[in-house]
């Protein structure tokens, strides 16, 4: 469990992130940073998902006062990073991108994880009261997350898109006509741009010359 004791340093040693990536370390931020590929990156989300469940069990294996503030923020942590997991997934399901190779990683280490999970609530640690709930959560957002991740992907590509078109249109309910037109205009605006950059885009062709037919 050495490398569970390195990790309660660097969340200890951490300081402050981003809004929206507080449960990972620096380190991890910049891994997840170079990871662009969807299955690396969900491979790697679970590694670092992987990482919170070995900290929870070396601290449970530690009997010493505090322990309960560092198990509360590991399981949520875990948590956010389950949650994370689903976002990425969505993102590159709705995209086109096959991640049947990250999914099938992913649902296999998560199986495990809420196995993992159970037990410690099967076991009732003493302290557990002060962190009940997280841990109730982890375990509904982990099972939660093997049932999606093992529905058909053509199923959940559709659900996905729906979800976002429900989305937009709750957002535009709430734009006020000021805002819906400036967001016309901002369209309008990108579409141009667009046209424009397709007008000049480098060709090798000479001035007056065109791309031959194909016979």
């Amino acid at each position: 469990m050495r490398g569970a004791g390195l990790l309660i340093t660097a969340l200890l040693l951490a300081g402050p992130l981003a809004a929206d990536r507080d449960f990972l370390t620096t380190d991890e931020a910049d891994q997840v940073r170079l990871t662009q590929e969807p299955n690396a990156r969900l491979k790697l989300y679970a590694d670092f998902a992987r990482q919170r469940i070995d900290l929870i069990d070396y601290l449970l294996s530690k009997n010493e006062p505090g322990r309960s503030v560092l198990l509360h923020k590991a399981i949520s942590d875990y948590t956010k990073i389950i949650e994370t997991i689903d976002i990425v997934a969505d993102d590159a399901i709705a995209r086109g991108v096959d991640i049947t190779e990250g999914l099938q990683a992913v649902t296999e280490a998560e199986q495990e994880f809420l196995k993992r999970l159970e037990k410690v609530q099967a076991a009732r640690p003493k302290d557990m009261a002060r962190y009940r709930f997280v841990l109730e959560t982890a375990i509904e957002t982990t099972a939660d997350s093997i049932e999606i991740n093992l529905e058909d992907l053509g199923e959940r590509k559709m659900e996905v898109q729906e979800r976002e078109e429900r989305e937009r249109r709750k957002l535009e309910e709430m734009m006020t006509p000021e805002m819906r037109e400036q967001r016309k205009e901002d369209t309008a605006e990108l579409e141009k741009e667009q046209k424009e950059h397709e007008k000049k885009k480098p060709t090798l062709f000479k001035k007056g010359e065109k791309k031959p037919e194909k016979p």
